[in-house]
């Protein structure tokens, strides 16, 4: 077989960006695994994702090296993998990684053994141990394989057992007072200053506060309350946030959110979006509002293509004015640059984004962050608020203008299901709160392209999207987070196709991922093979885990559509996994959102008559987070809209565990039934 980098063949933007090193690179399938067993060689797994800074800096220094490359396609069967491409591959070396070593991270470098089971692991090396690694591995692969293999089967073997084990002893019911004692955990780690959770990097984590905003909510706790508002102001203050062109970096390097990591993700937008609309219901800030209309502006802008499609992500990287590539430069600002551009304006620009001390990164670089209040600087140059805001906001577009015209940052422009149905319903969550009819034409386009692209004929969606091709099988968080913003186009536009399209793909995950006995569902289709493990996907981190977000579609789908075995599978996989969220609640916020359905008042809402989307509109004004919402104009067969019409009359219906009050017919009399 002819051995030559194929990575020329591949649509990924991570696997092209390697398709001109030296090695003899691969992508992941069945041909590679042929190769390594037919000449009985080891397999080099090499993983990673477009937007990481030290995936570029090993490339750079040893995948581009003519002597490591030498040394790897002598030894080895080399395979890029694209992480977002196949979360599936990289959860199951993940795993390997932290069971060899205890940590994790990208670029994530595994060695295996010919059939696929890992002997080795590692992330970012430098060129010198890389090459002594290689030529160790390879040594001891002629000299002594059987120490190899044994090795090999028992880390594989302890991968096998990190599949959850369902507990003999499941929870009979739920208690709200647990809330008491994990919110005792979760507090001891709150950083006062700063917001967020104490300590170095931080990590947004936006189901962590939409948990905490409705906990906050739900129960008066204005401690807890307080504490979600402050680390959504220091969060959109700080460096983490573009302050000119909108949109969150992936994490903040410090503790002030100060100095991002400057890649730029669809996930965390999407998710930032939904929790910043939330968090303006609630506290009304303008702030909030700019924040979200900025971001959607960002992804407009930035990460959408003319078919209705979002792309993945904005590198941290980019080339500065030297034409060498550096984290950051397309973002950070000159001292002399900003004098020369802003002129008499520098001054109060200087102190209100900390061109000093403060603001200070490196290299003579500012980023620009906000840490004094806007009223103080407004007192001191002597400018009312609207004055110092109109003069802060031409300032801002100023440099907008001429950054647009630096290097920009690489943009990785795959789409994946999952993370469009994530940014799908930041737009309908952006929509339901401000009411701009933009944000749902977007949405509604997005889901039009998802089911003309990403369905397959037989009802089941494909992962990922470039150039007109639609590929990989999809996983379980297509299907879920797809599934929940289905539900949310429902919710927004009383359009009951929307609903049954989520209700079908529902019947697909339950007969390709779900498993009865075990009450959970694999990341992985039954129809996929070629994993040395089925990898299940349980703890929330950055983005809210594939079941979490499956335990709460049944269980809203469980209202709309009257299915008590939903609501039941929903319940057990909940039961499944109460004992670890009550003993480590951090890994578990999207879990707690689902516990606080079972364990609190959860409303049904219908609308029906001529005036639904008036009444509709009016209702998500305000924040109202434990709701399922449905309506028509006309009769509708829907459970929840069922025998419930009334001719000439717009009435609402409000009903909790199975028993309904009497019908209201304005809001404000809707209100009084749920509050």
């Amino acid at each position: 077989m002819e051995k030559t980098n194929k990575l020329i063949e591949e649509s990924s933007p991570y696997l092209l960006q390697h398709a001109q090193n030296p090695v003899h690179w691969r992508a992941w399938d069945n041909e590679a695994f042929t190769e390594a067993q037919n000449n009985n060689k080891l397999i080099l797994i090499s993983i990673g994702y477009s937007s990481c800074h030290w995936c570029h800096v090993m490339a750079h220094e040893s995948f581009k090296d003519g002597e490591i490359a030498s040394l790897m396609n002598k030894n080895f069967v080399n395979i890029k993998v694209d992480r977002e491409e196949r979360p599936d591959v990289d959860q199951i070396y993940m795993s390997a990684l932290q069971l060899m070593t205890g940590g994790g991270g990208w670029p994530l470098n595994i060695v295996a053994l010919p059939d696929g089971r890992p002997i080795w692991g590692g992330t970012y090396l430098r060129k010198e141990q890389w090459a002594e690694i290689l030529r160790q591995l390879g040594d001891l692969y002629v000299q002594t394989p059987e120490k190899l293999i044994d090795y090999a089967e028992k880390l594989t073997h302890g991968i096998r057992q990190l599949e959850p084990i369902v507990s003999e002893e499941l929870a009979s019911s739920f208690d709200r007072e647990v809330f008491s004692e994990m919110l005792s955990i979760l507090t001891n780690q709150f950083d006062t200053v700063w917001g967020g959770t104490i300590g170095e990097p931080k990590f947004m984590m936006p189901s962590e506060y939409h948990f905490l905003l409705r906990y906050a909510w739900q129960t008066n706790d204005q401690n807890i309350l307080e504490h979600v508002m402050l680390t959504l102001n220091k969060m959109s203050f700080g460096g983490i946030f573009d302050q000119l062109g909108g949109g969150f970096s992936r994490y903040s390097t410090d503790e002030r959110w100060h100095v991002p990591h400057f890649e730029k993700m669809l996930y965390d937008n999407a998710q930032l979006i939904g929790l910043y609309c939330d968090a303006f219901l609630v506290s009304k800030n303008p702030w909030y509002e700019k924040v979200v209309h900025s971001t959607l502006e960002f992804v407009e802008g930035e990460l959408t293509s003319k078919v209705g499609s979002f792309y993945c992500a904005l590198d941290a990287d980019s080339k500065s004015e030297n034409e060498i590539l550096e984290e950051g430069a397309f973002y950070v600002w000159k001292k002399d640059e900003l004098q020369q551009i802003l002129k008499d304006d520098f001054q109060v620009f200087s102190d209100y984004f900390n061109i000093n001390e403060k603001g200070y990164w490196e290299n003579g670089n500012y980023i620009l962050t906000r840490t004094d209040d806007p009223n103080r600087i407004a007192e001191q140059f002597g400018y009312s608020e609207n004055e110092l805001n109109e003069k802060i906001g031409t300032c801002t577009r100023q440099l907008f203008e001429i950054r647009e015209k630096r290097n920009r940052p690489g943009l990785d422009d795959k789409s994946l299901t999952s993370w469009n149905g994530l940014m799908l319903k930041a737009f309908l969550d952006a929509y339901r709160v401000f009411g701009e009819r933009k944000y749902l034409d977007i949405a509604q386009k997005n889901a039009d392209f998802i089911l003309k692209n990403q369905l397959n004929k037989d009802g089941k969606l494909f992962h990922s999207y470039k150039n007109g091709k639609s590929s990989v099988n999809g996983f379980l968080d297509d299907y879920a987070f797809f599934i929940e913003a289905l539900i949310a186009l429902y919710e927004n536009t009383f359009e009951e196709k929307w609903l049954h399209t989520a209700n079908d793909l529902t019947t697909t995950v339950l007969a390709d991922f779900y498993d009865a006995e075990k009450s959970f569902f694999y990341f992985n289709s039954k129809d996929d093979s070629g994993l040395i493990a089925r990898p299940a996907e349980f703890q929330d981190n950055v983005m809210p885990s594939s079941n979490s977000v499956m335990g709460k579609n049944l269980f809203k789908l469980s209202h709309f559509f009257d299915r008590p075995d939903y609501l039941e599978i929903s319940e057990k996989m909940l039961k499944n996994r109460y004992s670890q969220l009550r003993t480590f609640p951090q890994a578990y916020f999207n879990w707690l959102d689902l516990l606080m359905n079972f364990t609190f008042e959860f409303y049904e809402v219908a609308i029906l008559g001529g005036k639904a989307e008036k009444k509709l509109a009016e209702i998500n004004r305000k924040y109202l987070p434990n709701k399922v919402i449905a309506g028509s104009k006309t009769k509708s067969d829907l459970a929840l809209l069922k025998n419930r019409w009334q001719p000439e009359k717009t009435t609402i219906h409000i009903c909790v565990d199975q028993t309904c009050q009497k019908p209201v017919e304005t809001i404000a009399e809707a209100f009084h039934q749920m509050i």
